[in-house]
């Protein structure tokens, strides 16, 4: 499973999303985000759906590799739908006890269900089509107004785009190390929770260990070559959007129209 997470990782291809401004994915991202929540019904899911395929399919980015990283969150979305159906008050279609299962719980977790997913697979369609650099670069410079309020943008920029670059780093690292465990003889599957919890020692100490000795190492390569960051610092590659990202913009507004619309009209 903790191979099968996906954000965080880029995938190199040639393909339009790929070369689009990371400032144009970042807004495209939000207003898909937008959209999920917006869209409320059977078609208005369909929408999103036939627009999340397009982008997948102009990305070329393999399906299966897209759809691996919900592996990760099945348990969550098993629970939160189990939450919903139970949880939610309304008409009751079947009851064992004290557990109520209601029409309206259904409803709401099988859209729930939808969104979550949606928004794995969005989330993880921008990291997949746009390496941290460039996430660093657009983040910086979407957000460049709040310096005329003293916020630290590029900082913030900076460490958003080093949580997501060690990502995949410490989760291959977390794998290596349960194998290494497994082989010394550790068990991580059998046992109640509480021993559960207590198998975990053995990854979860050398991992932190593993993890601060990473992040002295990147401040002491980041402190040998003088970095600082700031309105001076110049970049290798400037960003300039281009016609594909002003025909991006437009496809985005026309969709975020019709998710108004659909929730305006109630369809």
């Amino acid at each position: 499973m903790i191979r099968d997470i996906t954000i965080g990782q880029y995938y190199p291809a040639d393909s339009p999303l790929h070369k689009l401004d990371p400032r144009t994915k970042l807004m495209g991202t939000l207003v898909f985000i937008i959209s999920v929540f917006l869209f409320n019904t059977i078609p208005g899911y369909a929408v999103a759906t036939v627009f999340l395929a397009a982008v997948i399919k102009i990305s070329k980015v393999p399906v299966k590799f897209i759809f691996k990283g919900l592996k990760a969150i099945f348990i969550i979305l098993i629970i939160t739908m189990v939450f919903n159906v139970f949880l939610t008050p309304g008409e009751v279609l079947w009851s064992f006890g004290f557990l109520k299962a209601t029409r309206e719980g259904i409803s709401l977790a099988g859209k729930m269900a939808i969104r979550l997913i949606y928004l794995v697979i969005g989330s993880s369609l921008m990291t997949l089509t746009t390496t941290p650099n460039q996430l660093t670069d657009g983040l910086e410079r979407g957000l460049r107004p709040l310096n005329k309020i003293h916020v630290p943008v590029h900082e913030i920029a900076m460490m958003m785009s080093i949580a997501l670059r060690f990502i995949p780093i410490l989760l291959e690292e977390t794998d290596k190390i349960m194998k290494a465990q497994i082989a010394r003889g550790a068990d991580f599957e059998n046992g109640n929770l509480v021993q559960k919890v207590k198998n975990m020692v053995p990854l979860l100490v050398p991992l932190f260990i593993s993890a601060f000795r990473r992040a002295n190492d990147l401040a002491m390569a980041m402190e040998a070559r003088c970095y600082h960051g700031g309105d001076q610092r110049t970049q290798m590659k400037p960003l300039h959007y281009e016609k594909r990202d002003h025909v991006t913009y437009m496809i985005l507004a026309l969709y975020l129209a019709v998710a108004i619309g659909f929730r305006v009209a109630g369809i």
